[in-house]
């Protein structure tokens, strides 16, 4: 049975999990936690790709005290060789009594594989503990490792009246430095970001995380346009030969375009830019989860450009529809975040 106690520990773990963020990919971000007679004796996380689990690096600070311990982990433990050895082994070398479990592997080839081998050595596991904030913590890698797709959140900011721009195009800044520091906490989680032609051109977007000292891992930037060339993109990013120009003309395009991305180790893709590209992303219904960023202002203009485009639609029946929605302050704007295409 779950105590209120092992939760907070679970929590413990999360928020662990939390310090690598935007760093992993494309492994997933997970905490642990060990505690033995009430009191923790060691913690870990993974920090990135190719280092220690979280797990191994809880056991070497426990050190001797982890027998007959507890552990706390996010994520069910590998049970496989990859990078780095299974940690269901160096679990069960250890001595470990009890094993909490946040999420069971996604993975339909490893999934519960860890569990058993883990009972099958005399240890106690309990799983789905803290199961929503676990499962939270790496909706991306999921929806990837389950799919080979990335998972694709859009992001818009507007006005209270929906718009993101004047008639002219000028859209700097709708939001607050509070809203737009958020932004940058996602360009940081995400391992690609997708504008439109139009917006590269009239806006002239860098689409890299901002901070000091600079952020290592920066996001590839794609352009979506027809008309546009690879080598055109040397004028607006001079010092990145990596970014380039997607082409979608048709719905289908998405498809294999989500797949080379997933096959290139791409996790996550945050889709910015103007309200036609972000209609016609939704009209693919590639979005996972969209995330708007609302000022209290309202610009008016009839010509002023709205956040969504696209055909319009005849009623109100094909709206579509959020689920799981969050709603938070972000200084004086509000973000509103929910779901598309989940299963219910």
């Amino acid at each position: 049975m779950v105590a209120e106690l092992d939760k907070k520990y679970m929590l413990e773990a999360v928020a662990l999990a939390k310090k690598a963020w935007g760093l992993t990919s494309p492994n997933p971000l997970v905490g642990a936690v060990i505690v033995k007679d009430g009191r923790i004796a060691g913690t870990g996380y993974h920090a990135c790709a190719g280092e220690p689990h979280a797990e191994i690096n809880a056991l070497r600070n426990a050190g001797e005290e982890a027998e007959n311990a507890d552990i706390y982990v996010t994520l069910e433990p590998c049970s496989t060789h990859g990078r780095t050895p299974p940690c269901t082994q160096a679990i069960i070398d250890a001595g470990i009594k009890r094993v909490y479990i946040g999420s069971t592997d996604p993975n339909p080839a490893h999934a519960g594989r860890g569990v058993k081998i883990l009972q099958d050595a005399g240890i106690e596991v309990l799983t789905d503990v803290e199961k929503d904030a676990c499962d939270n913590l790496n909706e991306a890698f999921f929806k990837w490792i389950s799919t080979g797709k990335p998972f694709v959140i859009l992001k818009m900011a507007m006005t209270l009246d929906g718009k993101i721009a004047t008639a002219t195009g000028q859209s700097k800044w709708i939001t607050g430095p509070a809203a737009r520091a958020h932004v940058q906490r996602l360009r940081k989680w995400c391992d690609a970001i997708i504008v439109g032609g139009n917006t590269l051109r009239e806006d002239r977007p860098s689409l890299t995380v901002r901070e000091e000292p600079p952020w290592l891992r920066q996001p590839l930037k794609l352009i979506a346009s027809n008309s546009m060339k690879n080598e055109d993109l040397r004028e607006y990013f001079p010092d990145d030969d990596t970014a380039r120009v997607i082409s979608a003309d048709l719905i289908e395009d998405w498809d294999s375009i989500l797949n080379k991305l997933g096959s290139e180790n791409i996790t996550a893709l945050l889709v910015e830019g103007g309200g036609e590209f972000a209609a016609s992303v939704l009209q693919a219904e590639i979005v996972d989860k969209v995330e708007f960023h609302i000022a209290p202002k309202i610009l008016g203009g009839k010509n002023s450009r709205p956040v969504i485009g696209g055909l319009d639609p005849d009623n109100l029946s094909l709206a579509r529809e959020l689920s799981d929605i969050k709603v938070k302050r972000a200084g004086e704007d509000i973000i509103v975040s929910g779901y598309l295409n989940r299963k219910k």
